[in-house]
């Protein structure tokens, strides 16, 4: 009876088999390649702007667009106008404050009254304390009006020339919040919108993201600080993040690169090849033939004979051609690995990991 195949305490799996077995599996095997310590692979991506450098303008009241100043693609600075609106909101808010403005100076009013009664000794202390909090009161109620108009979007001029003149304004302009570009208009003249419908994408495009599909047996040999380039463009970057989870559908993983060189070439949403420089890491790096690396159980194997007959062997996978694989493995020069007439080894392999 042949002997069962069995994990080795480096993670190998020991897989026994004479030769006569090999021969009859159809099993061939080759030397490996020794590479040099360092390689480039190619990975689609995806240019993004980081979310941090995205704002989305969104109407501050509800209304009617009455002119929009900008179009998409458009650079703008911070306080710059975007858009008019005419707002019923707005007036209901202009309404409120100048009734609150009223009020605060008529409890003004008759707190200077009441302090000159008391200090003619007409009145008691009591009545002025009681006209004092009257004051504070309307004075905080003004304030929160004023808040209300600022964040209605009427800027602190305007404000002060409805405190001055206690003519309402119908309408207000919508401002860029930053520098930056317009990626996106979403509303056009003419269009009635709701309190906080969004009317602007507004980003700034450096530095900008990429994001590489990396295949699940290349990601191990990605790291925080692995450099990238786009050929033909100037951008390049480095790997800032290295996703956790695997899309199901493709089984990659996501690396975040981050371009500061250069990303004025790239535009979001853009999706690009980009050339990903893998360091050495300290691991031996091989050259195989592409039949034999193997997947199973979420790792890469390759098997290696031995005396008494294969090791399979966990390794990283570096990058792939329709010919060959570069991996990264603790083999060495006299190492041959097994090419064809793999399904014997591999079912050796699943009796131990499971399918």
């Amino acid at each position: 009876m042949p002997l069962r195949a069995a994990e080795g305490p480096t993670g190998e799996i020991l897989i026994p088999m004479d030769e006569r077995r090999a021969r009859a599996a159809g099993i061939d095997v080759t030397r490996v390649q020794a590479e040099a310590g360092t390689a480039q692979t190619m990975l689609p991506g995806t240019v993004a702007v980081p979310p941090q450098q995205l704002r989305i303008v969104a109407a501050p009241a509800a209304g009617l667009v009455e002119t929009v100043l900008v179009a998409p693609n458009e650079p703008v600075k911070a306080g710059e106008a975007l858009a008019r609106l005419r707002s019923t909101d707005l007036l209901e808010a202009q309404r409120t404050y100048l009734q609150a403005l009223s009020a605060e100076e008529l409890a003004k009013q008759r707190l200077a009254r009441d302090e000159q009664m008391y200090r003619e000794r007409i009145i008691a202390e009591r009545r002025l304390l009681t006209t004092r909090a009257d004051h504070e009161f309307a004075r905080t109620n003004l304030q929160e009006r004023e808040q209300m108009l600022a964040l209605l979007g009427m800027a602190e001029p305007d404000i002060q020339a409805v405190r001055k003149t206690r003519r309402m304004a119908a309408a207000l302009t919508v401002t860029a919040p930053e520098d930056g570009v317009v990626l996106e208009t979403r509303t056009s003249a003419g269009e009635r919108v709701a309190a906080s419908a969004p009317l602007f994408s507004i980003a700034r495009l450096k530095p900008l993201w990429v994001n590489l599909q990396v295949p699940l047996p290349q990601a191990m040999a990605i790291e925080p600080g692995t450099r990238m380039s786009i050929p033909g463009t100037a951008a390049q970057g480095e790997v800032i993040r290295l996703g956790r989870s695997v899309d199901p559908a493709t089984q990659s993983v996501t690396a975040v690169v981050e371009v500061a060189d250069g990303a004025e070439t790239l535009r979001p949403g853009q999706v690009v090849t980009a050339a990903v420089a893998l360091r050495p890491n300290g691991t031996p790096q091989w050259s195989v033939p592409a039949g034999a690396v193997v997947r199973h159980a979420g790792r890469s194997w390759v098997f290696v004979k031995s005396a008494d007959g294969f090791r399979a062997k966990p390794v990283t996978v570096i990058s792939e051609s329709p010919s060959a694989s570069s991996i990264r493995a603790g083999l060495t020069l006299d190492d041959q690995v097994a090419t064809r007439g793999i399904l014997t080894l591999l079912a050796e392999l699943t009796e131990v990991y499971g399918g």
